[in-house]
C-alpha cells in the first residue's frame, strides 16, 4: 500500500488561497477527487477479489489471489509447441491468465472458466481476445462445446487450475475432478497450485498421476505446483 503523501508547503498555501477566494469551487473539486479515487480503488482487481470472497466465500475459496510470481511459474510449465487448447479453471481477477498470455499462449486458444458473474465480466473486459466461459468447472465438457470455432471436438492439451479444491465440498469437488480428467487429451498436462505443501493431489482421485511437483516458497503464503497427466497406456 502506498504511503499517504503530505502536500508540500506551496500546495498547502495554494489550497488555502483557493478556499479563501472560491470556497465552494475548491470543496467541490476536492470532493470530486475523492470520488475518483474511491472508484479507482473499487475497480481494482484486488478489491474485486476481496468483494467476491466476502460475497461468495465457498465459491471463491482461496484466502488470497495467486501472486504474479506463482502465476509465472505455472505458465512456464505450458508447452508452447503444443497447438491444443489451454483451459484455465478459476480465472479470478486474471493473474494466471495474464501470465499465460505473457508466456506466449495464443489468445485464440486460451479459454478461461469462471463461475462468478462479476469476475467473468471483469475477465472479458480485461482480456477481450480470449474466450471466457461463465459457468461451473464441473460442467467443463458442456462449457467447452460452446467455444467459438472449436467444432465438435475440443483438444485440450493443458489445464491450468487455480481452483481451491480442498475448500470445495467433496461431492462438487469430485465432479470437477472427473470433468477435468475427462476433457484432458492423452499426453496432455494438468497444472494445479495448492497451499497444502504435503499430501497427494486431489486430481489423483480421478486417475491422473503426478509427474512432478515444485514448491514456490517466494509466494505468500508458500504454494506447491503439481504437474499431472493420464497414466501411460499399458
Amino acid at each position: 500500500m502506498p504511503h499517504s503523501r503530505v502536500p508540500p508547503p506551496i500546495e498547502m498555501v495554494a489550497l488555502a488561497r483557493a478556499l479563501a477566494v472560491r470556497p465552494v469551487s475548491a470543496v467541490r473539486k476536492a470532493r470530486a477527487g475523492v470520488v475518483r479515487m474511491r472508484r479507482a480503488v473499487s475497480r481494482s482487481p484486488r478489491s474485486l477479489f476481496l468483494r467476491e470472497l466476502m460475497a461468495q466465500p465457498l465459491a471463491v475459496g482461496a484466502i488470497c489471489a495467486s501472486s504474479p510470481y506463482l502465476a509465472a511459474r505455472m505458465a512456464a510449465l505450458v508447452d508452447l509447441a503444443d497447438e491444443g487448447w489451454v483451459v484455465e479453471l478459476g480465472g479470478g481477477t486474471g493473474v494466471i491468465t495474464a501470465a499465460l498470455l505473457a508466456h506466449g499462449v495464443p489468445a485464440a486458444r486460451l479459454a478461461v472458466v469462471e463461475q462468478s458473474d462479476r469476475l467473468a465480466a471483469h475477465l472479458r473486459q480485461r482480456f477481450p481476445a480470449i474466450q471466457v466461459l461463465h459457468g461451473d468447472a464441473a460442467e467443463l465438457p458442456a462449457l467447452l462445446a460452446r467455444l467459438d470455432g472449436a467444432g465438435a471436438s475440443v483438444r485440450v492439451r493443458h489445464i491450468v487450475s487455480g481452483l481451491p479444491l480442498l475448500s470445495i465440498p467433496a461431492p462438487a469437488r469430485q465432479r470437477i475432478l472427473q470433468a477435468g480428467a475427462q476433457v484432458l487429451a492423452p499426453g496432455g498436462r494438468l497444472l494445479q497450485f495448492t497451499y497444502a505443501l504435503h499430501g497427494p493431489s486431489p486430481w489423483q482421485q480421478a486417475g491422473l498421476v503426478c509427474q512432478r511437483r515444485e514448491r514456490v516458497l517466494a509466494n505468500l503464503p508458500p504454494a506447491r505446483v503439481d504437474v499431472l497427466a493420464h497414466a501411460p497406456s499399458a
